[in-house]
Parts: structure tokens; C-alpha cells; sequence
């Protein structure tokens, strides 16, 4: 048995309950002569040593062999290292654990709050953490890192999804009129995420349906933008490799597309629009206009599309290369006339859906656009 002291987002007992399994024995406890700053840019804290500093946190007692190999999965990833300590508590001091950053692979920021980090991120942690720990068994945590940028963004979807939008035609019941019984078999959890689940619901008739058997691929919200120069009356699209088209048996798996990406946690979709016009197509957006916000294929999938047009100035573009290397992306742009990517729309080259929307949209409003 061992003692481990928490400074950060483990104090918040249902993420420390949810990893190991079970409600722990602990009390509170502080560590002189160190401090909890955030980690700058990110979800999380660090710990570091300041003169006359006094780190709060819990002690958390009696910890078996598998609860450490629990907390040594989900900390894994984050690349710490436990190192003895003495901290305080009401008993007297203790001697006992804690996973200390690695000094060069964060930078520490404004003192941090367990507070402030619960109400910001504490709903996006667990539903994260839910997905690391899932993982346990199969993954080593090293990999498991890799997909935890993913994770909270699809745990972030499910925090915009909670806005919702207007029942005007549309029947105006919730979930109370679904009876979700949860998930069968085995969900498929790597990189993507696809849950087998079973539910029946009230049809319109009042009665209820019989039970459905079915799979949801349980995707992100995604930003999506078409740059466009309505000076030049010119688009930017972009082409790349689609796992799609392969497994369709298409013979082209080169495809052109609106800019797009994962609206990354924490997020507005506008500044992932943003982020993704100058990551993929290295373009400066002026003006984001929302062309519509909505479901990729309801039936199936989670995916939600945030789609904008970017007003922008593509003066001397023509052809270029972008992308992220740590994503694998090799990403193709093509400077084009408006009118010739409506021709690519109507030849059917153009055969992703969201560009054949937003090449419409402008369509639509061309005139608008160009007036100013």
C-alpha cells in the first residue's frame, strides 16, 4: 500500500473515483514550498517550486499495487514522474508521492484554481477521461496520449451540442420520449469511436416503437470554411487523400474540399475556422460569414459541421502545399474563378457535399459579396 498526494485535476473526485475505480480514502493535505500554476495554453496544472509556497491538495491513502497501475496509465500520457514527499496534513506531515512535469514541456502560468478548472473544464476532463480509461488493457499509454486531443474534443461537441437549436416545425420532445438502453456488446474504441447501442422511442402515434439494435460513429464537431475573394470573385479549395472514397471502391480518392477541422476543445468553431484556414491553405480569413451549422448525416453519425465562408484576399495564389506533419495531412490548394468551381459542382468533380454547399451559398449571395 502507498500514499500519493493530488495538487490538481485529480483532486476533483468523480475524475479520481472514475480512474481508480472506486471511492479512495483521503483527506486534505498541503505541500510547502511549491505552487499550482496552470499549464500555459492548457487544461490542466502543473506544480513548482516557489520559496515560501504552499501547494493544496489531498493525501490519498492505502493505494494497491492496481490502483497505481490505474493512475499510472491515465498519468502516463502526460509524460510525469512520481517523486517522494513530504506534505502536510491536520494528522501531521506524511510522507508520500507526487507526479511531478517534466521542467521543459510546459511553461507555467497564472496560479491555478480547482474552482475555476472544474466549472471550464471539468464536464470535458471526464468525458475524456471516460475514453482514456476505456482504453486501459489495449493501448499503451503513450498511444493513448496521442488520442487524447480527440477525446476532449468530443467531449467538447457534446458541450455545444447542449445549446441546441429551435423546435419551431419540428416535434418539440426530448429525450423524454426516447428510452436509450444503452450500449450492446462491445463498442469499437481506437482512434474513432463507434458505440452498438439499443433504444426504442414514442413514434408519432403516441405508441412506442419496437426496440432498434444499431452502431453510432461517434465523430467531432467540425469547422469548415471556403475562402473566397469577392474582389477577384475567386475560391480556395483544397485536395487531399479520403479514406471514403477507397473503401467505396472509388477510382479517385483524391478529393476536393472546403477547409476543415476538429473544433478543438475548449474552442469557439469561428477561431477553428480560423486556425484551419491558415494550417491547411496558409490564408488569412478577414471576414467569416456562417453559411450553417448542422449534422453530417444524422442517421448515423455525430459529426456537426459549422460551415463559414472566409472573405479573404488571394491576390498572387494560385497552386500551394500545406498541413500539419504531426497529422499525417498532405494538402493541395487550388486558386480558382468562382465560375469554375460551379462547373466542377455541376460535372460532379466536386462531390463533397459541404463544397457543393458552400459553393452554392455563395452562389447565392455572389453579387452581395462582391458589392461589399
Amino acid at each position: 500500500m502507498s500514499n500519493l498526494f493530488f495538487y490538481g485535476t485529480l483532486r476533483h473526485l468523480p475524475l479520481l473515483e472514475l480512474v481508480l475505480g472506486r471511492v479512495p480514502d483521503m483527506v486534505p493535505a498541503r505541500l510547502p514550498g511549491h505552487a499550482v500554476v496552470w499549464a500555459e495554453g492548457q487544461a490542466f496544472p502543473l506544480v513548482i517550486e516557489r520559496d515560501g509556497g504552499m501547494a493544496e491538495g489531498v493525501l490519498v491513502r492505502g493505494l494497491s499495487d492496481e490502483d497505481r497501475a490505474a493512475l499510472d496509465f491515465y498519468e502516463g500520457g502526460f509524460v510525469y514522474t512520481l517523486r517522494p514527499v513530504n506534505v502536510d496534513t491536520a494528522e501531521g506531515p506524511h510522507a508520500a508521492e507526487v507526479y511531478f512535469p517534466q521542467t521543459d514541456r510546459w511553461r507555467p502560468g497564472a496560479d491555478w484554481s480547482l474552482d475555476d478548472w472544474a466549472a471550464r473544464w471539468g464536464a470535458v476532463t471526464m468525458g475524456a477521461a471516460r475514453e482514456v480509461m476505456d482504453r486501459r488493457g489495449s493501448y499503451d499509454a503513450r498511444e493513448v496520449a496521442g488520442m487524447l486531443p480527440f477525446f476532449r474534443a468530443r467531449a467538447w461537441a457534446e458541450q455545444i451540442a447542449a445549446t441546441g437549436a429551435p423546435q419551431t416545425l419540428r416535434r418539440a420532445s426530448g429525450m423524454e420520449d426516447v428510452d436509450y438502453q444503452g450500449v450492446r456488446g462491445t463498442p469499437y474504441k481506437g482512434f474513432f469511436r463507434i458505440d452498438p447501442f439499443r433504444l426504442r422511442y414514442r413514434r408519432f402515434d403516441g405508441e412506442w416503437s419496437a426496440p432498434l439494435e444499431r452502431e453510432c460513429f461517434i465523430a467531432f464537431d467540425v469547422a469548415l470554411v471556403l475562402p473566397y475573394d469577392p474582389v477577384l470573385d475567386k475560391v480556395l479549395l483544397i485536395e487531399q487523400m479520403r479514406f471514403g472514397p477507397i473503401h467505396r471502391g472509388d477510382p479517385a480518392p483524391w478529393v476536393l474540399e472546403a477547409v476543415a477541422g476538429v473544433v478543438d476543445a475548449g474552442e469557439a468553431p469561428e477561431e477553428a475556422a480560423r486556425r484551419e484556414a491558415v494550417e491547411e491553405a496558409h490564408v488569412d480569413v478577414k471576414e467569416l460569414r456562417l453559411a450553417c451549422r448542422g449534422y453530417a448525416s444524422p442517421g448515423y453519425t455525430t459529426e456537426f459541421y459549422h460551415s463559414y465562408v472566409g472573405l479573404c484576399d488571394l491576390s498572387g495564389r494560385d497552386k500551394g502545399l500545406a498541413g500539419l506533419d504531426e497529422e499525417n495531412e498532405d494538402i493541395r490548394s487550388h486558386v480558382i474563378p468562382f465560375d469554375q468551381a460551379m462547373e466542377l459542382v455541376e460535372t460532379g468533380e466536386i462531390n463533397a457535399l459541404p463544397l457543393v454547399m458552400l459553393i452554392n451559398w455563395v452562389a447565392a449571395r455572389r453579387d452581395q459579396l462582391r458589392a461589399g
